[in-house]
């Protein structure tokens, strides 16, 4: 009890407010309101209906005890610490990856960009707190996402890095400091570590880094790889040498030495990540002055045990017998499903973005209330007609881009052409929505040639078939009417009844032709649609290897974006 104090002494005051109250309500007297004030006491009785009552200090006292006990409570009383962390962590991380040509080369398998990004993922589940950045650089540096604390936000763009997302070739080094430095001091962070990942480095001179450490993770080896093209083949110099994309291993640990970081060459293990991690996720030193700042007070408070003494008297305030009654409900707690605690805390699309994350895309897409959102987890979840219908009423290039996608998925192809045609005229720089236009055109047309085939191979049976019922007609008739021939007396007979017979059996026949010709028809209808039973396996095949070449990653978006700021000079 030697630390024993209050976190908010001023509530105090209101003590003073509580005495005069309970002074003026020990002056009133109860039953005969302000009569007393200006009648005499042998008077009240003629003018009261009741004789005046005495008044009961009882509930003055209990009132006025409660009172206490609340401002008790609000003034926080305590006397021990809670265990807790001595500093708060703001370590700081700015990654800069290298998106070179060089970076394809195969020396480290599967290949540098590929490792590269393992390793990046690797890092970021190292991160439990502090902040994390990544940019990539060329011959210029653009920021993916910002620092931020949601490393699986930064997790999710890597699959989109690759080197031919990049609007200048080149690797500008000195372009990545800067633009590292330029987020953390944004941030207002003093200090921070800046990773650059890459196979190079050109000459940076002197650096100005002011209190920020540079480290450097190199990918790749001394003896180098080809560079592979996206066309086959590798890269060539002037002369037709394939060049040799070789690791600069002397220029990369300078530059390490100089930033006051470290250098580390990648593994085929983690320990290489452990070795980094260790200096990027260590808490920040901070300044004698300000320790005391960071220092993270945190009391066990016990004023909110007493208001548990002012329930009793809350209670039969309120009613009399409602105590008893909370007593008899307090063992049989219920839950409530009427309302989520999430709810009170965060937003729909809050939520729709927790769901999205853990993969539950048709969580995600009931909670989402931005409707780009929310058609992007509809199409995750395989509800193509929906998300299409969602961005209906978009109005940007990219949002008729995305529901030419959620359409074609769906199968309807002339409605996703009609979309990116949309697209390309509120954007004709659009390469993406180009690209699925065309697919689709030429599916379509193949589609339709198709068609067209398996009409006419229809009609063709249907006019050998028409061919051999007339032959078969005009047999009958030469059956029905032989040609007469000179018979014996003795044998007409026979011959005569045969002719009637046959005559008898010709009409029933004839009678029968007119069902006859709905049922060939009934027969024909069932072949043409048997046909197109066994073309639809194949049409579908077909339009899934379609759509399966139709993009829906952020590379190209990503690819947009830089080619866009590099234009416009950032």
């Amino acid at each position: 009890m030697s630390e024993f104090h209050f976190l908010r002494p001023e509530w105090w005051l209101a003590l003073i407010p509580l005495a005069i109250l309970l002074f003026k309500l020990a002056k009133h007297r109860y039953g005969q309101g302000q009569w007393s004030e200006i009648c005499d006491a042998e008077l009240l009785p003629y003018l009261l209906d009741h004789k005046p009552t005495a008044p009961k200090h009882g509930n003055l006292i209990a009132a006025g005890l409660a009172a206490l006990l609340a401002i008790t409570a609000l003034a926080g009383p305590t006397w021990q610490r809670l265990p807790s962390p001595a500093f708060r962590n703001d370590s700081a991380l700015v990654i800069a990856l290298n998106l070179a040509p060089t970076m394809d080369a195969a020396d480290i398998k599967p290949s540098r960009i590929a490792k590269a990004r393992y390793k990046i993922a690797d890092l970021l589940k190292q991160r439990k707190d502090g902040q994390t950045a990544l940019l990539v650089y060329g011959g210029d540096a653009f920021t993916v996402t910002p620092l931020t604390a949601d490393t699986a936000t930064i997790a999710s763009q890597l699959e989109a890095l690759s080197t031919d997302i990049m609007p200048s070739p080149g690797t500008n080094t000195v372009a990545a400091i800067e633009k590292a430095k330029q987020l953390l001091q944004q941030a207002g962070l003093p200090r921070g570590h800046i990773l650059l990942i890459t196979d190079n480095a050109e000459a940076v001179g002197n650096l100005d880094l002011a209190d920020y450490q540079l480290s450097v993770l190199a990918v790749g080896t001394k003896d180098g790889a080809p560079i592979a093209q996206a066309n086959g083949g590798f890269v060539k110099d002037s002369d037709g040498n394939i060049v040799l994309a070789k690791l600069d291993v002397d220029g990369l640990a300078a530059l390490a030495q100089k930033g006051r970081g470290i250098y580390q060459a990648v593994t085929a293990n983690d320990d290489d990540v452990s070795k980094l991690g260790a200096l990027f996720n260590a808490p920040a030193v901070a300044d004698d002055n300000s320790a005391s700042q960071l220092l993270l007070q945190q009391w066990d408070e016990k004023g909110p045990w007493l208001v548990l003494l002012i329930l009793p008297w809350a209670a039969l305030q309120f009613r009399k017998g409602l105590l008893l009654l909370l007593l008899v409900l307090l063992p049989l707690p219920k839950n409530s499903y009427a309302l989520d605690w999430r709810s009170l805390f965060q937003n729909g699309d809050q939520r729709g973005v927790a769901a999205f994350q853990k993969q539950d895309y048709q969580q995600a897409a009931e909670q989402f209330n931005d409707p780009n959102w929310q058609a992007a987890a509809q199409y995750r979840a395989g509800q193509f007609q929906q998300a299409a219908e969602t961005l209906k009423n978009s109005q940007t290039a990219d949002c008729h881009y995305n529901r030419g996608n959620a359409l074609a998925q769906a199968g309807d192809l002339q409605s996703a052409l009609q979309a990116y045609q949309h697209a390309l005229k509120l954007d004709p720089k659009h390469q993406d929505a180009q690209f699925n236009k065309e697919l689709v055109e030429k599916k379509l047309q193949e589609q339709k040639s198709e068609q067209q085939a398996s009409k006419d191979q229809q009609q063709q049976p249907d006019s050998s078939q028409s061919k051999s019922e007339q032959a078969d007609k005009s047999k009958s008739d030469s059956e029905q009417n032989p040609t007469d021939q000179p018979q014996k007396s003795d044998q007409q007979a026979e011959p005569k009844n045969q002719s009637e017979e046959q005559k008898s059996e010709s009409q029933p026949e004839q009678q029968s032709k007119p069902d006859q010709k709905p049922a060939d028809e009934s027969q024909k209808a069932e072949a043409k649609s048997d046909a197109k039973a066994s073309e639809k396996p194949e049409l579908n095949r077909a339009d899934q290897q379609l759509l399966k070449r139709i993009p829906d990653e952020p590379t190209g978006l990503l690819k947009r974006k830089f080619k866009y700021q590099y234009s416009q000079g950032r």
